[in-house]
């Protein structure tokens, strides 16, 4: 291909090359992208204490679930986006881009409304705190305000995955973690704004990057593969249609974990404010971890979609094998560091003794998690890249419906293992997809489907 295009072309050459210098950007980014809200929790807990770092959870958990409903459809977009570039339809690849545009922007309008209208009951809903409901509240509303900036950097960011770009999104969320973390510090340490300082810092940071990725993308509009003009923004039916197919099952997908998540933080909450504290500071902890090999993940899906859409489907299955040795390796580096320095990681966060000594429970509990999550790295890569989303939605449906919440309530109740129970409950459910779409990739039964790109 061009080198004026910013995309990729896989279907020939080293795959292990692509798979290494693809994936180290997207671990870099997607660290960064972690740190973005790691670093309101870090800030928070310095400056406002326990109830303030329950608060930020709480609340982000909430958000995440809009924000992963958008990424859902995005990604969607990024796999018609591999699809097209791996069989050379460069014109479709203009009428995706501008039909995933105005769709996103419209859904993160809508969610924000949602968000402010339901906001009360969603609070009490989750069983917050009432040391940290306020709280809670002020960063809800801040941040529920600027859904639009957070689904147009994820949009951006998965169209740019799909070409095989990982440079640019490194670059756009790294400017948006330099102005998160200097308005953290101005308004929550300096300026004394609490909670509702770090909800300010987030949104300014991600307007600002998204605000700059797309003043980057029109300069480089050619290179971009998107034209730009206003008849282009005016959405596609077929791609409408295909990003819905491909879309909606990925976001219930997504909707399914988070809720799960908010069910598991529900129980936790009732513990106390303490436990509350520690499950959120470990579920970011290991959210890190997760994120820096779901860099793994990014890198392979392209790399599958465009192989597939040429047919070489060789290529396609060495990609994951590749991607299981890679994840591999670095769950043992994260096993090592939970085991040696995990109270370390806790401290980080929070000055509350009684935070550091449950962070020892929960280390016991989530380390059953990391051979899950290898696994997945691979199958789940591929499952995306062939565009299997409704596959990906009954696997989600098993880990976040039936084991996430059933496990949890197992241990965590039914055998009165409490907060243990509960880590435990949400680390097993991994399991719930890992193990299926494995299966599911060695049997072979995937080489039958119709292929995505043919649909274009």
């Amino acid at each position: 291909m061009s080198k004026k295009h910013l995309s990729k072309d896989f279907t020939q050459g080293s795959i292990w090359r692509f798979l290494i210098t693809m994936s180290i950007p997207f671990m870099a980014a997607n660290a960064l992208q972690v740190l973005y809200s790691t670093i309101d929790m870090v800030i928070v807990g310095k400056f406002v204490g326990t109830a303030g770092l329950s608060a930020v959870y709480q609340s982000s958990l909430i958000l995440n679930f809009a924000t992963m409903m958008c990424l859902g459809f995005s990604n969607a977009g990024q796999i018609l986006v591999a699809h097209a570039i791996g069989s050379q339809k460069r014109k479709e690849l203009n009428q995706i881009i501008g039909t995933l545009f105005s769709l996103i922007s419209a859904m993160g309008i809508v969610l924000s409304v949602v968000i402010l209208f339901a906001r009360t009951w969603i609070l009490d809903v989750m069983n917050m705190p009432t040391e940290s409901y306020a709280m809670s509240m002020d960063y809800l509303i801040i941040c529920g305000c600027g859904l639009f900036f957070t689904a147009g950097y994820n949009m951006v960011s998965a169209v740019l995955r799909g070409m095989g770009d990982s440079k640019r999104p490194l670059l756009f969320i790294g400017i948006a973690t330099v102005v998160n973390l200097v308005l953290d510090i101005i308004f929550t340490g300096f300026l004394d704004m609490k909670v509702a300082g770090a909800a300010w810092a987030t949104i300014i940071g991600q307007g600002v990057s998204f605000l700059f990725s797309l003043y980057y993308l029109f300069k480089h509009r050619e290179a971009f593969g998107f034209d730009f003009k206003l008849s282009s923004f005016i959405p596609k039916f077929n791609y409408v249609r295909l990003i819905f197919n491909q879309g909606l099952p990925m976001a219930i997908q997504a909707g399914c974990i988070n809720i799960s998540m908010m069910f598991v933080n529900s129980l936790v909450n009732s513990i106390s404010v303490v436990a509350s504290a520690t499950f959120g500071v470990g579920v970011r902890i290991d959210d890190i971890f997760s994120k820096i090999s779901q860099g793994i993940q990014f890198a392979a899906m392209p790399i599958v979609a465009q192989n597939i859409a040429a047919g070489k489907n060789d290529r396609a299955k060495k990609t994951v094998y590749c991607s299981w040795i890679f994840a591999g390796a670095l769950t043992v580096i994260c096993m090592t560091i939970y085991l040696t320095m995990g109270k370390q990681l806790f401290m980080m966060f929070s000055d509350d003794p009684l935070v550091h000594e449950m962070s020892h429970t929960f280390i016991q509990a989530i380390l059953w998690m990391m051979p899950a999550l290898t696994i997945m790295r691979g199958t789940f890569a591929f499952i995306q890249g062939i565009g299997n989303a409704y596959l990906g939605l009954v696997l989600a449906m098993l880990d976040g419906v039936v084991l996430r919440i059933g496990l949890s309530w197992l241990f965590g109740i039914a055998l009165g293992w409490g907060f243990y129970g509960f880590v435990l409950g949400y680390a097993l459910a991994t399991y719930g997809t890992a193990i299926p779409s494995c299966i599911y990739f060695l049997s072979g039964k995937w080489e039958k489907r119709k292929v995505l790109a043919d649909q274009l």
